[in-house]
């Protein structure tokens, strides 16, 4: 079966610095997979090479095995790779209604006036139905800056998934959250639909050996090791290059 989502030699250069080196991975169809690494091992630089806010020095992205390498990051999210982002990207003044209805707009070829995507209703009980989804029923009138940091969290994966990804890329959706708030997101985030296939960029060890099926360990831009979550815990090189650290972090 062809992946979800797959890269061929992918590298990327700034001047002498080789951020991504050669890089060769696949996220199978369905996959609860994550990629997990030292600070400096060029996770972002990985995840913006896949979204095409940067484009590579060499190699390819393949997304359900089209080449999508040099496409921008728009046409991406229309063929269904979608990103949350590590740092809030939300706009506090919006509620979580404008926000999942600019979303579900943006999809429709409507999103220059949120009010056109919330007009049909279709529309609004697709954006109430996401809402319910991800616990923000009780808060679609209010501002999105007056809701908890972990609820805004929320809204932002529930943003994604208003964007009918069939790739959903996480990027550190725990960041910044509440010890008390992060149950939310795992659950969230567990209870994701099969066929969405999944990777999970992520420092929180207890939840990326909760989520993942499958782990991926970058380290100075190119692939450590792969496996699944049992082996890589008990791999010795990943032990001293990241879960070491864990602890300190």
């Amino acid at each position: 079966m062809t992946p979800a989502l797959e890269t061929r030699g992918l590298a990327r250069r700034f001047g002498g610095l080789i951020a991504t080196r050669d890089v060769s991975f696949v996220l199978e169809r369905g996959a609860r997979h994550a990629l997990i690494g030292p600070n400096g091992a060029g996770k972002t630089t990985f995840v913006n090479l896949l979204t095409g806010v940067l484009a590579p020095t060499a190699g390819q992205v393949l997304l359900a095995g089209c080449d999508v390498t040099r496409l921008a990051p728009e046409e991406r999210v229309r063929r269904g790779l979608v990103r949350t982002f590590q740092i809030n990207q939300l706009f506090g003044d919006l509620t979580p209604l404008e926000t999942l209805a600019l979303a579900a707009g943006e999809r429709l070829g409507q999103g220059s006036v949120w009010a056109r995507a919330v007009g049909g209703r279709s529309v609004v009980g697709e954006i109430e139905a996401v809402a319910q989804r991800f616990g923000l029923a009780d808060v679609l009138d209010h501002r999105t800056d007056t809701l908890p940091y972990g609820r805004q969290r929320l809204l932002e994966i529930a943003v994604a998934f208003a964007c009918n990804p069939q790739v959903l890329l996480l990027d550190e959706p725990a960041a910044g959250v509440p010890e008390a708030e992060r149950r939310d997101i795992l659950q969230a985030i567990a209870a994701l639909p099969a066929d969405v296939s999944v990777l999970l960029i992520e420092h929180d060890m207890d939840l990326v050996f909760s989520f993942a099926r499958r782990i991926s360990v970058l380290v100075d831009g190119g692939l450590l090791v792969e496996g699944e979550p049992a082996a890589i815990a008990a791999d010795p090189r990943v032990r001293a290059v990241y879960l070491g650290e864990s602890h300190h972090e």
